[in-house]
């Protein structure tokens, strides 16, 4: 498919990077593994067993048509759960503390790919059964080794307990989803100018989080924006992406952008304000550590 043009030199000025919800130090976004040219080939790949099952059929062998269906249906599985995984790892690496996906989705596609690949490779292609396992052995091999493993680890949790984690972990991914869900809608407008102020609008959001995520005691203070702010603007965003397909109203488009400005705004001075509670806890942890460093009969350089 056709993409719009963009790039530093675009009209609307904004990089050709800024795609898919990751977001970068400038507020870009960078173009997601999970529809890259490795996982859309394995998805056309898969139809070849397909193909391979018509053939069979129309050779009156039944019984290999059905090995080869079911291969072909273990192979679109596969590229529906790496895609799952894929996406799931780069959530779990643009964040500063995460939990591991709860599936291993990309270990799991690789051996209902290698699955697949052996009973095609037994019944389909002839192969004896130690070379169809070897066949199968070696596709799960390959994928995990151009995929990667899934994330097995917490991080950016060490110092936290458990309760802390749950809390810090589980807002942040609601309010993640949320972003992503305006995003969504945003690709409804056929406005791209437009589209780049929603994705302004979710780095605000995704800076906070990343204050947060650095001081969890931040939390309690910061869920109004992150669950009523979110909401209203998600479904705001729902509501205008909705209108605006039929109607271009341009006074809906002003107020609507008016309203991005607006939370663009809060976001950044909440941010600010927990950033400035940070850097007084600082100082007050220097002047008490002065302090006993005084007692101690010692100086301190700090």
């Amino acid at each position: 498919m056709a993409e719009p043009y963009g790039g530093k030199y675009s009209p609307d000025g904004t990089p050709k990077n800024a795609r898919d919800g990751l977001s970068l130090p400038k507020g870009g976004k960078i173009r997601s593994a999970a529809r890259g040219f490795r996982v859309r080939f394995l998805f056309f790949a898969s139809f070849f067993m397909f193909l391979a099952a018509i053939v069979e059929l129309f050779a009156g062998n039944l019984i290999q048509m059905l090995w080869e269906m079911g291969a072909f249906a273990l192979m679109f599985l596969s590229v529906f759960l790496l895609r799952g995984g894929i996406l799931a790892a780069e959530a779990y690496n643009m964040r500063k503390v995460a939990r591991p996906p709860s599936i291993p989705r990309k270990l799991f596609a690789a051996i209902v790919a290698g699955t697949g690949v052996f009973a095609a490779a037994w019944q389909g292609w002839g192969q004896g059964l130690f070379e169809a396992i070897g066949l199968g052995g070696l596709a799960g091999a390959a994928l995990l080794f151009s995929f990667g493993l899934d994330p097995m680890k917490k991080k950016g949790m060490e110092g936290m307990n458990e309760f802390e984690q749950q809390r810090v972990a589980k807002a942040v991914e609601k309010a993640e989803a949320l972003v992503a869900e305006m995003i969504d809608a945003a690709g409804r407008f056929g406005d791209r100018p437009l589209k780049r102020r929603v994705e302004t609008l979710a780095h605000a959001a995704r800076d906070m989080f990343r204050t947060i995520e650095n001081d969890p005691r931040d939390l309690t203070q910061s869920r109004k924006f992150l669950s009523v702010y979110l909401k209203g603007a998600r479904d705001a965003t729902i509501k205008f992406a909705d209108l605006y397909q039929h109607n271009r109203d341009t006074n809906k488009r002003a107020d609507y952008e008016a309203l991005l400005s607006d939370l663009e705004t809060s976001f950044q001075e909440k941010r600010e304000v927990l950033l400035l509670d940070d850097r007084t806890d600082l100082d007050v942890e220097i002047e008490v550590l002065r302090d006993r460093l005084k007692q101690e009969g010692l100086k301190a350089k700090i």
